[in-house]
């Protein structure tokens, strides 16, 4: 295996002599050819057991354009295929391949040492929405305006070469290859150089559950699927079928070069709950596996979050304790809580939750649920998490699919007041797990974010439209959805940089700055031990304290959901606390003068919709 850890074993590679090494999995070839140029070089690639084809020339230089001829066992005709584990897809996923040496980047980040999974701020964003221009050279002009905000990492949505020019990322199709209309990989591997410079660790997000619809040529290859399971997205990929011995290696291959080719600090796996792998070694335990070896191999910590709508420790509990070992993985509970909290429409998955008592819960337990019936689901659903950091968990009020997943894509600036923003902004970043934000949510972005694509075939476009339409029906009983295939609907997800100098925008983001370094250099707020941390819900007056300590240093947050005055009772000890943050205060555009006092009867009175966070010392 040392062989899988050092460098990169299938598609197309350059070695140290600058020779083009090749090896493709096509067990259902007779023959396989390599076609360099403009097709006029052919090579013929050498079979090797279990269905592997390979060369080595000096014939291919970084680059030129190639593809595979390969010749089916089935006698059928002649195809003509790009590398599935191509590196750069020029041309998009119906074009030819182009060679690419992924370790000639001169990196200069040696001294990196990454960022510990406790002082995560992430940051996500789409690239082709982040900014004007919409590609990686234009997030460089931006990070200087992250660090400012206080993000310690940027968490890039899917570059998994796809079809068309927009797209979310998850319909990619040429897993190795990053997206030619954002600059390829070559303008990635200098994004992430210059992230490192400013401090900033890079996040990846990717996909190993489905493969997209266009562009996908995998089953000319190998049996890369399998009809044993099904996704709401596609096809199932063969992790535990026959033939998926090279299937896995092929998602193992791709999680190490993201981290070790392109420097990327940490995956983010997408849906790995649609991941059907019933074999001794589940695939996320053995990526786990070598991921570990690799870090051994360049001195380098590598994470791996998932995305999981099972609340099932095994996920994230070490592998000498039977799990799979992640390191972290989406809280979506959390969010789902928090949006009942602030008045958000009980229908869809957000029925099964009840406000502030679910938010304390999950305050205390992560999940929401741990075993108690979901009416939703129609279930008991989840287990208890024990002993588990709160740095295992990363939660949000908003995110790419919350807002995304909407019918009209709208976020939460235009759901809730101005006051309410803040208080969610206070929920995600006072609690004891990793905070997430959702790029322009820091100055209350208005644009929406909404579901787009940029497909060529009209049957594929027209199945998008119903099936969008089809997602959301809990949600929506009524009006139009937005064409995803509408270039006006991906312009309108653009974010407005104009905004954050402006009046209610330019406060936000103070806002943001202030609970985010708050946050950041508080002991206590920075310390995740879920051990010193108590939540309790007043739900007939829509308010919440939650209670943090780390030795003699304690923390209170007061949390008003309601639209009414409401006057809470405290520990008498916080009498003479000090205020930390009072969301109602004028210079937040409250309407609060000065910050409340508490009463000699230790009780204290919040304006509606509002936070508050006092400190206090018994040394």
């Amino acid at each position: 295996m040392e062989k899988d850890i050092r460098k990169r074993n299938i598609g197309l590679n350059f070695n140290e002599d600058g020779e083009a090494e090749i090896r493709l999995w096509a067990p259902l070839a007779a023959q396989v050819f390599i076609l360099t140029g403009d097709r006029e070089l052919t090579l013929e690639l050498l079979k090797e057991d279990y269905g592997y084809w390979v060369l080595q020339t000096d014939q291919i230089k970084a680059l030129d354009k190639y593809s595979f001829k390969i010749n089916p066992l089935t006698g059928e005709e002649t195809l003509d295929r790009a590398d599935p584990a191509s590196l750069f897809q020029e041309a998009g996923p119906h074009g030819r391949s182009t060679a690419f040496d992924v370790n000639a980047f001169p990196w200069t980040d040696a001294d990196w040492k990454g960022v510990g999974l406790n002082d995560l701020i992430i940051y996500e964003l789409h690239t082709g929405t982040f900014t004007p221009n919409g590609d990686f050279a234009a997030i460089e002009t931006k990070l200087d305006y992250l660090v400012e905000l206080g993000i310690t990492a940027i968490e890039i949505m899917p570059v998994a070469q796809f079809s068309g020019n927009r797209n979310w990322g998850y319909d990619g199709v040429f897993p190795f290859a990053v997206q030619n209309t954002y600059g390829g990989p070559l303008a990635l591997q200098h994004l992430v150089n210059v992230c490192h410079a400013k401090g900033l660790a890079v996040i990846l997000d990717v996909v190993y559950n489905h493969v997209g619809p266009e562009g996908n040529y995998f089953a000319d290859f190998g049996k890369y699927f399998t009809d044993k399971y099904h996704t709401p997205w596609g096809e199932a990929i063969n992790f535990d079928d026959a033939g998926c011995d090279a299937v896995r290696d092929f998602f193992i291959q791709n999680a190490l070069m993201w981290f070790r080719d392109f420097h990327i600090d940490a995956l983010r796996l997408d849906a790995v709950h649609a991941i059907k792998d019933f074999s001794p070694v589940h695939i996320l335990a053995e990526i786990k596996t070598h991921t570990e070896k690799l870090s051994q191999f360049t001195g380098r910590a590598y994470q791996l979050i998932v995305e999981l709508d099972l609340n099932d420790d095994r996920y994230i509990r070490s592998q000498s304790k039977y799990g799979y070992g992640m390191d972290a993985q989406w809280v979506d509970e959390f969010h789902h809580a928090l949006r009942v909290c602030t008045g958000q429409t009980k229908e869809g998955y957000y029925s099964d939750f009840n406000g502030v008592a679910d938010l304390a819960k999950s305050y205390q337990d992560a999940y929401v649920y741990t075993g108690q019936y979901s009416a939703h689901r129609q279930k008991k659903f989840g287990v208890p998490v024990q002993d588990v950091s709160g740095a295992k968990f990363v939660v949000f009020s908003q995110n790419h699919d919350q807002v995304g997943n909407r019918m009209l894509g709208e976020r939460s600036s235009t759901l809730v007041s101005f006051e309410m923003l803040k208080v969610m902004a206070a929920a995600v970043f006072c609690s004891p797990f990793l905070p997430l934000i959702f790029m322009g949510e820091e100055w209350a972005e208005t644009n929406p974010f909404q579901f787009f694509v940029s497909h060529s075939d009209e049957e594929l476009v027209e199945a998008v439209r119903k099936g969008r339409k089809a997602e959301f029906a809990a949600f929506h009983n009524n009006g139009d959805t937005p064409d995803p295939q509408d270039e006006s609907t991906f312009k309108r997800s653009k974010l407005d940089w104009e905004k954050t100098g402006e009046s209610k925008h330019e406060i936000m983001l103070s806002y943001y700055k202030t609970l985010i370094a708050l946050r950041k250099q508080h002991p206590v707020l920075a310390n995740l031990d879920r051990k010193n941390v108590h939540a309790e819900a007043f739900s007939e007056k829509k308010c919440l304290v939650l209670k943090r300590w780390r030795g003699s240093d304690e923390i209170i947050v007061l949390f008003n959901f309601s639209t009414q005055m409401q006057m809470l009772s405290i520990d008498q000890a916080f009498q003479h606390a000090s205020v930390l943050l009072d969301s109602a205060l004028i210079k937040w555009n409250g309407p609060n003068l000065q910050s409340n006092t508490i009463s000699a009867e230790s009780q204290i009175t919040l304006f509606p919709e509002s936070t508050l966070i006092l400190f206090k010392t018994n040394v």
